[in-house]
């Protein structure tokens, strides 16, 4: 087996995601790019391979039952295994003023594609992937989350979490329900998966608000995706630590 860990990253062509897979690429690992678009893919397989990583393009939409069968494919033709997968790819729906959304008038199909993309979408990959991840010696997964999960901190009314975001933050929340039913399957086995929160990052996901970068946000999934033997699994980190359910 060769040394070199194989990584894939969905939503990687740009901003958080793709400073994971700069940062593990940094570490020396053969990185994955997942994303939709081809062409932003493309250029961000180039710019990667400029800054001196390894990595290949992964077309990959989360949400299609055939390219995720087709990504898992390549990345046995690419790499042969997986050691990280870092389920990046994410939405927030349609949101209204204040980039909030009302649970009294949200309309339900902007809750069905969130949910689709941010949970659904995380077990399509995920067990697409497996098969790759049970070849590694040492397989870890990071669900990429947000801290508007935490129902100790959404229900808080001395904490500051921003707006209602009657879609998006439960999707999340979701998302971590799942995460840790993944951990107690994978309680006898090597896999690690956790979740991680990269704050509010300034990328066109937040319209460039948040006092974040990339580069920080991408800090806690990096440390994940590299836990040692015998790390933590099946919980919620922040740069900070442990975010409470």
């Amino acid at each position: 087996m060769s040394e070199t860990k194989i990584a894939l990253v969905t939503g990687a062509n740009k901003g958080i995601g793709y400073e994971i897979a700069t940062g593990l690429g940094a570490l020396g690992y053969l990185v994955g790019v997942g994303a939709r678009d081809e062409a932003r893919l493309d250029t961000a397989v180039e710019k990667l391979r400029a800054a001196g990583v390894d990595a290949f393009g992964v077309p990959l939409d989360v949400t299609g039952d055939q390219s995720v069968t087709d990504a898992a494919e390549l990345v046995e033709r690419q790499a042969g295994r997986l050691d990280v997968l870092v389920n990046n790819a994410g939405i927030s729906g349609e949101t209204g003023p204040g980039w909030a959304q009302d649970p009294t008038t949200l309309d339900l199909d902007v809750v069905r594609t969130v949910v689709e993309t941010n949970v659904i979408g995380v077990i399509r990959v995920t067990n697409a992937m497996l098969p790759l991840l049970r070849r590694s010696t040492s397989p870890r997964i990071v669900n990429v989350s947000s801290a508007v999960a935490s129902l100790t901190r959404q229900a808080d009314p001395d904490i500051e979490i921003g707006p209602i975001m009657a879609a998006y933050a439960p999707s999340k929340s979701f998302l971590n329900a799942v995460t840790v039913q993944y951990a107690r399957q994978f309680a006898d086995t090597n896999i690690l998966i956790n979740a991680a929160c990269p704050g509010l990052v300034a990328t066109d996901f937040t319209g460039f608000q948040g006092p974040r970068t990339p580069e920080q946000g991408a800090a806690t999934a990096i440390r994940l995706a590299t836990l040692p033997d015998g790390g933590p699994t099946g919980s919620f980190f922040e740069d900070d630590g442990v975010i409470p359910w």
